[in-house]
């Protein structure tokens, strides 16, 4: 019999994907656990796994095309002792459903999800023409899919406003009582169509289905998150001697070079344990404070931007930082990220003096509380005091960026920490510090 696979999740907070190649066509033979499909997210690129043996009957989704978690992407004609089992669990799936097919019509019914939308179903809504408070989900919770609005399009589109219920009176309380639309629900989608005029020596460049992702998670943080923005400058003079005086040693040892950025990764991870409230995440009614300090840090390909996690950051060494930054960028860069690097982060370290940035305001990694920039360390004069008074000296400088989000954070406790990554970085020495 043909069983559907549907669309794993692939991250926390990851709510839907995009199919971006079909590995299998119908008709082809599969075994159990090979790759049946790319598939793309906002956190990571990934392969759907088939999870039984037997042949491809059909491709309910198209390359491009992007679907909730749950979602069935294709079904299989199972073989073998895998077609007992699924038909087992469809016969559990069946006898827990009939009771609710079974259920009278005028049961109260469950609407907490309804205002909640995913992008796809505002991008669908905004493209059709679609009201979604007009529409009944058939999603848990009353949510609205995609199925629902592909039935109206369909049926020729949203002409007027759904009959009432059976009790006028109850549906007219049920709306009175339904919870309002945020403004980040209400929003155009990142990837709604725009009409611009194409002049002649205008490139086209299709926007991929990963773009499509980040897109959608920039604008739902922004939307969501109230951003605000501070910055310090920091003197890392003695920060610059002490590493360049290590890096050739340290690299014939450990095969690897030593860059600046766990330094500043250690610096930023010991202010975070002095204080915990910027690794946090707001969660609507109340803010989650995570014990664990799990770095997210930004690494770019030409056409892409992934956030993979450095697990337990506090508890590594400086050289501990630097190897595994390392091998996170190599599995960007290679394209062999898998999930459980993405998952976890919180809180994020970007290097944007890589690309010979001085000053930025990042966008928070959602659901995150902050995101802390490293900018450019570039030399300038500086005014700094000497027995004899004050002086002009060459310095290295660098600024440090911080966007917070102001649901959670206010601005003396980022304040504080700044200042305290500061100290810690002004006061990086080979004295003072250890890369082991």
């Amino acid at each position: 019999m043909a069983t559907e696979i549907t669309m794993p999740q692939l991250g926390e907070s990851v709510t839907e994907g995009t199919i971006s190649k079909w590995l299998v066509q119908p008709g082809d033979k599969v075994n159990k656990y090979d790759p049946l499909a790319e598939v793309m997210t906002d956190k990571v690129n990934a392969e759907v796994p088939s999870s039984y043996t037997g042949t491809i009957k059909e491709l309910l989704v198209k390359e491009d095309e992007t679907v909730e978690v749950g979602v069935a992407v294709c079904t299989i004609e199972v073989e073998g002792e895998d077609s007992a089992e699924s038909t087992e669990s469809t016969e559990s799936t069946t006898k827990t459903t009939e009771p609710a097919d079974s259920a009278p019509k005028n049961e109260q019914t469950d609407t907490s999800q309804k205002a909640r939308y995913s992008p796809a179903v505002l991008k669908m809504s905004a493209e059709h023409g679609i009201e979604l408070s007009q529409v009944k989900g058939s999603g848990k919770g009353g949510r609205i899919t995609r199925k629902d609005l592909q039935k109206i399009i369909d049926n020729g589109g949203q002409t007027s406003t759904p009959k009432a219920e059976e009790n006028p009176a109850s549906e007219a309380k049920s709306v009175a009582k339904a919870p309002a639309v945020s403004s980040a629900q209400t929003q155009v989608p990142a990837t709604e169509k725009i009409d611009i005029p194409v002049a002649q020596g205008d490139i086209e460049i299709p926007v991929s289905g990963v773009r499509k992702a980040i897109a959608a998670n920039m604008v739902k943080s922004k939307h969501e998150a109230p951003h605000a923005w501070t910055m310090v400058e920091v003197d890392v003079t003695n920060l610059v001697h002490f590493r360049n005086s290590v890096k050739g040693e340290f690299k014939q040892k450990e095969g690897f070079n030593i860059t600046f950025l766990p330094f500043f990764i250690k610096a930023t991870v010991e202010a975070l344990k002095e204080f915990p409230q910027l690794n946090s995440m707001w969660a609507g009614d109340k803010i989650i404070q995570k014990k664990d300090i799990n770095v997210s840090i930004a690494v770019a390909t030409d056409d892409a931007l992934y956030v993979p996690v450095i697990k337990h950051a506090d508890e590594k060494s400086i050289k501990g930082i630097g190897r595994e930054v390392q091998e996170l960028a190599t599995k960007v860069r290679t394209g062999k990220l898998s999930g459980a690097d993405m998952q976890g982060g919180t809180f994020t370290v970007n290097n944007t003096g890589s690309f010979g940035s001085v000053l930025s305001t990042p966008i928070i990694n959602h659901p995150q509380a902050a995101i802390l920039s490293i900018e450019s360390i570039v030399k300038r004069p500086v005014v700094v005091e000497s027995p004899t008074g004050d002086m002009i000296a060459i310095r290295s400088m660098v600024n440090l960026c911080l966007s917070l989000d102001h649901r959670v954070l206010d601005g003396l406790v980022c304040g504080r920490f700044l200042a305290r990554v500061k100290e810690i970085l002004e006061n990086m020495t080979e004295e003072t510090t250890s890369i082991y």
